[in-house]
């Protein structure tokens, strides 16, 4: 009869804690929030993380009735910011705007990475998504997605495809473009897409497949021809290019999504609260507008666990394309 006192005493007290744990999460988000939430970009400015950042943080900042700050972290394809945030207090005030490298893809492509993108952090909701596209230099005798292969095949390892860095979101689309196509071109890697599209701009490297913002202008004017676009669907922007499926590629399919996320254990209330002033900031008119110039589609997960399923099935995804192709960031 003691043991049983004993044992129903621990299970009352354990109950009492999770109600109050429960309580403090509610009453702490009631006041979330009282001062500037940090989002962080692990990128430098300019690239697509960035642009989605500072289209959204204004709008979210009068939702939450705060000023939300974007705080560029750049380094290691974004896993040094990303890192930041995972070792940072759970209470709703430091954020990150990841996308697929760091947070679905440099688990498979870094050694050692510091952190776990499903145990690390407590995910809110996708934003939005940009395709990447396939473009080259203006002397490359190509027409077109299927034209490229073709010349490829003929001449095995002398074209050059600039990307913004190992082990990322371009550097796996482009292993991708080459195991699909079954073709040899070199992988040339840059610190970030600023470089590598200058490169391609000068005739330095033939080709690259990076984020659509990134190219979008060039292409555009015609200073680079973009040949296809890695998702299900053509571009806005760009109707005229058609998608790798259409070029005969089905499984290219090479988008890049951005999500923000908390640290882990961040109190659910808080993070019901975050989801719900980004989804009003996502869907309206002015960052809808905003982001579309850019090419870059609103893209709102229906709730936090919705997001987690879509992040566990890109993560079997792009582990199997890491795999497959050795494709490493050292």
């Amino acid at each position: 009869m003691k043991t049983s006192r004993t044992w129903w005493g621990r299970q009352l007290l354990a109950h009492a804690g999770l109600l109050l744990t429960a309580l403090l999460g509610a009453a702490h988000a009631q006041e979330y929030p009282v001062k500037p939430i940090r989002l962080v970009v692990g990128f430098p400015p300019g690239g697509s993380n960035d642009i989605v950042a500072r289209q959204l943080a204004p709008r979210l900042g009068e939702l939450l009735g705060t000023q939300v700050i974007v705080d560029n972290r750049p380094g290691a394809n974004a896993t040094i910011g990303t890192q930041l945030v995972a070792k940072s207090a759970p209470d709703g005030y430091t954020l990150t705007l990841g996308s697929a490298s760091p947070l679905a893809i440099s688990l498979y492509t870094y050694p050692n990475i510091p952190y776990d993108t499903l145990r690390d952090f407590a995910a809110i909701t996708s934003v939005a998504f940009t395709p990447e596209i396939i473009a080259i230099h203006p002397s490359v005798p190509a027409k077109s997605l299927k034209e490229l292969i073709a010349l490829a095949r003929s001449q095995p390892g002398k074209l050059n495809f600039a990307s913004s860095g190992n082990g990322g979101l371009p550097h796996l689309a482009i292993e991708l473009f080459k195991g699909l196509a079954k073709i040899d071109v070199v992988h040339v890697p840059y610190k970030g897409a600023g470089p590598a599209v200058t490169d391609l701009l000068g005739g330095q490297v033939q080709g690259t497949i990076i984020d659509f913002p990134v190219l979008y202008p060039h292409v555009k004017s015609g200073k680079l021809r973009g040949v296809a676009v890695a998702s299900e669907t053509r571009a806005p922007l760009l109707p005229d290019i058609p998608t790798a499926r259409e070029e005969g590629l089905t499984n290219l399919i090479a988008v890049n999504w951005f999500a923000i996320m908390a640290p882990a254990k961040t109190p659910r209330p808080i993070v019901d609260k975050l989801f719900n002033a980004i989804a009003k900031a996502v869907t309206s008119p002015e960052v809808k507008e905003r982001l579309g110039a850019q090419g870059v589609e609103p893209f709102l997960s229906a709730s936090p666990e919705a997001f987690i399923e879509f992040l566990r099935k890109d993560l079997v995804r792009w582990e199997r394309v890491a795999k497959e192709s050795g494709a490493r960031a050292d």
